[in-house]
């Protein structure tokens, strides 16, 4: 199952111009508010130290095996245009494609919500080292300009929603359904002896990742059509409904 290196700015000096918050304050919270959407969607992530800076996030994502480095980031506008720019951009490598395919789709989907879809824009970055020197397939966020209060206000007021909305464009990038989050609950491997397979996708294709005994208890963090993320002997993938007792 894909695995993302999450990487929320750590730049806690950029201040908002509402509410006395920050960009490291918000965008941290934007990524908790990513988790529980991200396990019941079967993706495993890591999150960065908010104690390192740009370079230590990129050490970090590069000394492990990750799909997807994603940073989050709210923008502000060069002194002599404060407070007068709008927008998101989605910068990607310009010489990945799988980079700028996730920053499409990523852009895409927020066109959604964003009450300005014409300025939401996928750029190249020849600059940007969380993008460019990534072992991983990576894209920046920048998800409108915190020193506009029309951004500003909005980014405050829709966390859950471009948490979500982020979570839906890793799916799409991954090829894998987008689960709703809920609690977690648990369930009971049913197979009458034999084990049960943990496969990649919620499928009888899938492939699979490892076997869980019978009786075995899971703890499950969504469902789709009658398959159940899990997380077994540290892999996560998707059981079958057929063989759990709820």
């Amino acid at each position: 199952m894909p695995t993302v290196f999450l990487s929320p700015s750590t730049q806690e000096w950029n201040p908002y111009i509402t509410e006395n918050k920050n960009e490291e304050m918000v965008m941290n919270t934007l990524a908790e508010a990513m988790e529980p959407y991200l396990r019941s969607s079967g993706i495993d992530f890591v999150r960065n130290d908010p104690a390192r800076n740009v370079a230590g996030a990129i050490a970090d994502s590069n000394a492990g095996s990750f799909d997807v480095h994603l940073a989050l980031h709210s923008n502000a506008a060069p002194e002599q245009f404060s407070g007068m720019l709008r927008g998101i951009d989605i910068y990607y490598a310009p010489t990945s494609y799988h980079s700028e395919l996730l920053a499409t789709i990523t852009a895409n989907n927020l066109q959604r919500i964003y009450p300005l879809e014409n300025q939401v824009v996928a750029r190249p970055t020849n600059s940007l080292g969380e993008v460019l020197r990534t072992k991983a397939v990576a894209i920046l966020a920048e998800l409108g300009y915190h020193d506009n209060a029309e951004d500003a206000a909005w980014l405050l007021g829709h966390l859950e929603q471009i948490a979500q909305n982020l979570v839906l464009s890793l799916t799409d990038y991954f090829g894998i359904p987008y689960i709703a989050a809920t609690e977690p609950f648990y369930g009971t491997v049913q197979t009458g002896g034999s084990r049960l397979n943990l496969r990649s996708y919620p499928a009888f294709s899938g492939q699979i990742l490892t076997q869980i005994p019978d009786d075995t208890q899971l703890i499950l963090y969504g469902e789709t059509d009658g398959w159940f993320v899990t997380n077994y002997d540290g892999k996560t993938g998707y059981v079958s409904g057929e063989f759990l007792k709820l």
